[in-house]
């Protein structure tokens, strides 16, 4: 597996958790003011998955770029 493969495939993994976080800080909206206290530990790692999927997503681009 070439290592843009590999990148490709870590990008698809977090993008999923990502998405999953997103739908975790949707849910606890929705249902506040229960479990407000959990705000902000879903909202942290809700940011630091996107903030690591960024900068994967822009480390793939930039591999992509160096092999084209």
């Amino acid at each position: 597996m070439s290592d843009i493969d590999a990148l490709k495939d870590e990008v698809k993994r977090l993008n999923a958790r990502a998405t999953q976080k997103k739908m975790d800080l949707h849910d606890l909206s929705e249902e506040l003011p229960q479990n407000w206290q959990s705000i902000l530990q879903v909202a942290q790692e809700t940011y630091d998955a996107y903030k690591t999927l960024t900068e994967k997503r822009a480390a793939l681009k930039a591999l992509e770029k160096a092999s084209a």
